[in-house]
C-alpha cells in the first residue's frame, strides 16, 4: 500500500520531499544563479564585421541611416584573409550599405544604392547632390541583417572589374 512515503536503507520512513535530493537542491540553485550572474556580467559581442576572403587588401566604405539621417563613412583597409570591425556595438538598423575596392587587383564590390564618398578618409552626412557638394557618387550594395544584433559580411571575388580607384 502506498502512503506517499519512501524508506531509506535502514527502514526508516522518509517523506517524498526529504532525503539526499533535498540537501543538494540549494547547492544546485546557487550554482545556477552563479552561472546566470556570470552570463549577465559578460556582455554579448555585437558588431558589424567584414571578412575579406581574397588575397589582397581591400578598402571598405559603409553607408547607413543614423539618427541624423543618411551617413557614409570610409575607409577601412582590411588585409587578405582577415576580418575587421566596421561598426562596434549592437546594430541599430536592419539595412547597411557597403562599397569595397581592391586597389591591388582592380576589382570592386558595389551596387545600386548611391551614396557619397571621397578618396581620403571621410564621414559624409546625406546622400543627395554628392558631386555638387564636392564628393563622388558611388554605388553601394545592400546588406540585410535581418534585425540581428551583430552581422558579418564575407567578400570573396569582386562583382566587377574596376580601375582600382574610387
Amino acid at each position: 500500500m502506498s502512503t506517499g512515503q519512501g524508506s531509506l536503507a535502514g527502514g526508516k520512513p522518509m517523506a517524498a520531499h526529504e532525503g539526499p535530493v533535498r540537501k543538494t537542491r540549494p547547492a544546485l540553485v546557487a550554482l545556477a544563479l552563479s552561472f546566470l550572474f556570470l552570463a549577465a556580467a559578460t556582455p554579448a559581442k555585437a558588431d558589424l564585421r567584414l571578412c575579406n576572403k581574397t588575397d589582397g587588401t581591400i578598402s571598405v566604405a559603409i553607408g547607413y541611416k543614423s539618427k541624423d539621417g543618411w551617413r557614409s563613412e570610409g575607409w577601412w583597409n582590411i588585409g587578405g584573409s582577415k576580418c575587421g570591425t566596421l561598426l562596434s556595438g549592437a546594430l541599430t538598423s536592419r539595412y547597411y550599405y557597403l562599397y569595397a575596392v581592391d586597389s591591388q587587383h582592380g576589382g570592386e564590390w558595389g551596387g545600386k544604392a548611391f551614396m557619397c564618398t571621397r578618396r581620403k578618409m571621410f564621414t559624409i552626412g546625406g546622400v543627395e547632390n554628392c558631386v555638387a557638394r564636392g564628393y563622388e557618387r558611388t554605388g553601394f550594395f545592400e546588406v540585410d541583417t535581418a534585425e540581428q544584433r551583430s552581422w558579418t559580411v564575407h567578400l570573396y571575388q569582386p562583382t566587377q572589374k574596376g580601375n582600382g580607384a574610387k
